[in-house]
């Protein structure tokens, strides 16, 4: 069960130093056995990429404007009530749909320009830094998401992490069918994909963190040994609650989880990035400590 979070001191910014300045990490001490996995809606980026890239399909006349009415009566549902299954289902097919013979390319710079355009300003400070932290104690992070490879691929890439697993379109000679090869990466196929990616890389799972907002993440989620609430929807919450996970809350209005802050999306941004890089570092020293015996 992962501990969790202290409360933190304002005073204590050592995480976002350390995402300031990137240490060299030593490979014998940390190794390829530990590594991050973050979800990215919700998570990572603030209510669902799916709109935004919907708004890069318009902008190239691939979507109608109806479409384009549709994708955000669905982000706002997403911003006010979390992931539904089904909804996160029929929408990642329907989008993926409407690329049917676009080529593979045209695809990959619309999602470069949604990036630029409009997720780049949409990133969390706070889980970057989380992600950044892991980076500079020289651990593998991951990007686990249902939106499609491209645009999760571009996201990964511009944030300098590890790699990243999105749900693939199939192509045919460079251009797209319409259809999804395999399951959309969500829920338990989410799980299936992380395990077998920790098991090609060889991951430890148990020493491994995974950072998501909804309870249709829990097979990522209970599948290593510390995982992290981030934004969470109802379901996660209780959960999370119940296992004692850590959780991470940014959103204005939404009381922030065993932090005595004002409810400041910015400050709850750093306040949470500081308490998670607490538990971090306490990790990091037992590991050490371990280390020291063992050698």
């Amino acid at each position: 069960m992962a501990p969790g979070l202290d409360a933190p001191s304002l005073v204590d910014l050592e995480l976002l130093r350390s995402a300031a300045r990137p240490r060299a990490s030593d490979p014998r001490r940390h190794g390829p056995r530990t590594a991050a996995f973050f979800d990215l809606d919700n998570t990572l980026v603030q209510g669902a990429s799916l709109f935004h890239l919907a708004r890069g399909l318009a902008a190239h006349r691939m979507l109608t404007g109806r479409d384009i009415a549709r994708f955000g009566l669905s982000q706002l549902t997403f911003r006010i009530r979390g992931e539904r299954a089904g909804q996160v289902e029929s929408t990642r097919r329907r989008a993926l749909s409407f690329a049917a013979g676009h080529a593979v390319t045209e695809m990959t710079e619309i999602c470069r320009s949604v990036f630029e355009d409009y997720l780049e300003r949409k990133i969390w400070p706070g889980t970057r830094a989380l992600a950044q932290a892991h980076l500079n104690r020289g651990e593998p992070v991951w990007l686990l998401t249902a939106a499609p490879n491209e645009l999760a691929d571009i996201v990964a890439q511009r944030l300098g992490l590890t790699g990243a697993l999105g749900t693939v379109a199939e192509a045919v000679d460079g251009v797209y069918s319409g259809r999804v090869c395999g399951d959309i990466l969500h829920g338990p196929a989410k799980g299936v994909a992380m395990r077998a990616l920790a098991e090609r890389e060889g991951y430890t799972l148990t020493s491994c963190h995974a950072y998501s907002d909804s309870a249709n993440d829990l097979p990522m989620l209970t599948a290593v040994g510390h995982p992290h609430a981030v934004n969470p929807d109802h379901k996660l919450r209780h959960h999370a609650q119940r296992q004692g996970w850590p959780v991470i809350e940014y959103r204005t209005g939404v009381r922030l989880m065993r932090i005595g802050l004002p409810s400041s999306a910015a400050v709850g941004a750093t306040a949470s990035a500081v308490a998670a890089g607490a538990a971090l570092r306490r990790a990091g020293r037992r590991r050490e400590a371990t280390d020291s015996v063992a050698g």
